[in-house]
């Protein structure tokens, strides 16, 4: 759904991919295989405000937990649903139908301080 060349990636893992002033989020392929199995996703509520670097949902696999980093600032317009439902979908397809958010972004500049898809396979090596 969400091709990894127009994704910007935090490095913490997460990754952003924007429309207009929208910002689809979600974990990144390299993120879900490293936490593995994941058995529960909490989201933040639609109208929440998420702030850039600050955790804002959590991830629970047969593991650990983790926490989900917003990768940009604004306020939740959407959450997916469907991943709530089905948490293995960060699994199977996390820049598909595993995406968690969507956020209108307080300032979309903030994209410029994520890395790019190459930089972030540079940084993960």
């Amino acid at each position: 759904m969400f091709e990894e060349s127009q994704c910007k990636f935090a490095a913490s893992h997460e990754w952003a991919f924007a429309e207009g002033g929208v910002a689809t989020v979600g974990i990144s392929d390299h993120a879900q295989k490293e936490i593995s199995d994941i058995v529960f996703v909490e989201l933040p509520k639609v109208g929440a405000k998420v702030e850039q670097g600050k955790a804002c949902a959590v991830i629970e696999s047969v593991k650990a937990a983790a926490d989900f980093m917003a990768p940009v600032s604004g306020d939740v317009i959407e959450v997916n649903e469907a991943l709530v439902d089905n948490p293995a979908l960060a699994n199977e397809s996390p820049q598909g139908a595993g995406w968690f958010f969507k956020v209108q972004m307080a300032n979309p500049a903030e994209l410029d301080g994520l890395m790019n898809f190459a930089d972030y396979q540079k940084a993960i090596q």
